[in-house]
């Protein structure tokens, strides 16, 4: 029986802990969850050298590896390293080409570098950072995702966020995304399984959705063409 298991890796967005895939249940006959959790970067490290070290904590072969914002970028090239059964990202971007223009702007003046030291005691800047929302009247909900405030972390994630340099979308990646994503604009997305109104943390408001089509999407793929 347990050969039939499939194991699947979720992987949480910048700055956020596991517990916001908390409410996506998937059949236990079928398959089973592991968590991964932020590590933090060493001096100078890489982004593909970060996915390696990543990639020491999937303990099984053949896995579902999906990914959520800066999330979906880290399990992009984690998938260049192993051999996956099924790669799926949730509000995220295939390709830098998929960035919205305040990104690419921030890219070309390195505006970034100005922005991460003030995050961390700064819950509404790291919300709207992290979230594409500012907190209103959620700081309990921000407070108890957001939990990843290392400074040495932020400024890294921001900066390899920002400077993601895939230039064309990896074959047969399943990509989901919401139509009012506000990080990455869905009218920059190309090629996706599209969520109506879904917001980018709809992997927390919208978890009833991919409980209903997470399995299917991970045993079968998708039929859309990438």
């Amino acid at each position: 029986m347990n050969q039939d298991i499939v194991h699947v890796y979720f992987m949480p967005g910048m700055a956020a802990n596991p517990t916001i895939f908390e409410h996506i249940k998937l059949p236990e006959s079928q398959f089973k969850v592991h968590w991964l959790k932020w590590l933090i970067p060493e001096e100078n490290e890489t982004l593909k050298a970060y996915a390696f070290r990543l990639t020491k904590e999937i303990k099984h072969k053949n896995v579902a590896l999906i990914g959520v914002s800066f999330g979906g970028v880290i399990v992009q090239e984690m998938s260049k390293l192993i051999t996956l059964r099924r790669l799926i990202i949730i509000s995220s971007v295939k390709s830098y080409k998929e960035m919205p223009r305040r990104m690419m702007l921030m890219r070309v003046t390195k505006a970034y570098k100005l922005a991460p030291t003030s995050l961390v005691n700064n819950m509404d800047m790291l919300s709207k950072y992290a979230f594409g929302e500012t907190l209103t009247h959620r700081v309990e909900l921000y407070k108890k995702y957001l939990s990843v405030t290392d400074t040495q972390y932020l400024d890294w994630a921001i900066k390899e966020m920002i400077n993601w340099d895939q230039l064309e979308p990896i074959k047969d990646i399943i990509h989901i995304h919401g139509t009012n994503d506000s990080v990455f604009p869905y009218k920059y997305i190309k090629n996706c399984i599209k969520v109506e109104n879904g917001t980018h943390v709809m992997v927390i408001s919208k978890y009833r959705w991919f409980n209903a089509h997470l399995p299917k999407l991970i045993l079968e793929g998708s039929s859309q063409s990438y």
